[in-house]
């Protein structure tokens, strides 16, 4: 895939998300459950696409999948749809082999935020807590260190037995993930609440 297609996916990928699951969290209804529904069907297709054709996605996604999952933030039949759909694509298309290593990094670091999200404790304690956990920097500085490390060893040539490092575009793609998400927290807040 090109580069403005994957930008573009991953961009749709977070918005979807963020919307599915503001529709379903903050409004009655079975017809915005309904709507949450779609939206997280529609979201872990383009999740499930992404994972399969780019195998770094595969790790902040899968990272993404089972950190959520072992928080136990998999809270509503709209998430249920959305990973469903995303399995069926990769069984369909196959996730690539991966590094132990580097989906672990993943998963805790999305662990990690899951846990500190929303958790009034850690919020309570000071503002950069607070900031830290409400835009889940963790999987953020996981993979800006993965992607350090493979500018680095793409100059140096150096390995690390059974860890592979992320592109310097995936970070890029991470953060369009990340800004279409919460430009869908904004609108959906400001116009569609």
């Amino acid at each position: 895939m090109n580069f403005l297609i994957l930008g573009l996916m991953y961009g749709l990928s977070g918005f979807l998300m963020k919307l599915s699951d503001d529709e379903f969290d903050e409004k009655d209804g079975i017809s915005h459950k309904i709507i949450a529904i779609i939206l997280g069907i529609f979201s872990g297709g383009i999740i499930g696409i992404l994972a399969t054709h780019n195998v770094d996605a595969t790790y902040i996604f899968i990272g993404i999948l089972i950190g959520t999952l072992f928080s136990f933030k998999i809270d509503g039949i709209h998430h249920i749809a959305s990973l469903i759909s995303f399995l069926i694509i990769s069984f369909i298309f196959k996730i690539p082999n991966l590094s132990i290593f580097t989906l672990l990094i993943c998963i805790i670091s999305a662990f990690i935020d899951e846990i500190g999200n929303d958790n009034k404790v850690l919020y309570e304690k000071n503002k950069f807590l607070k900031l830290f956990f409400e835009y889940r920097f963790t999987m953020k500085i996981a993979i800006l260190v993965l992607v350090i490390l493979g500018m680095v060893n793409s100059i140096l040539g150096y390995s690390i037995p059974y860890l592979s490092f992320l592109s310097i575009e995936t970070l890029t793609f991470f953060l369009i993930f990340e800004i279409s998400y919460e430009l869908a927290r904004i609108i959906f807040q400001k116009f569609l609440k």
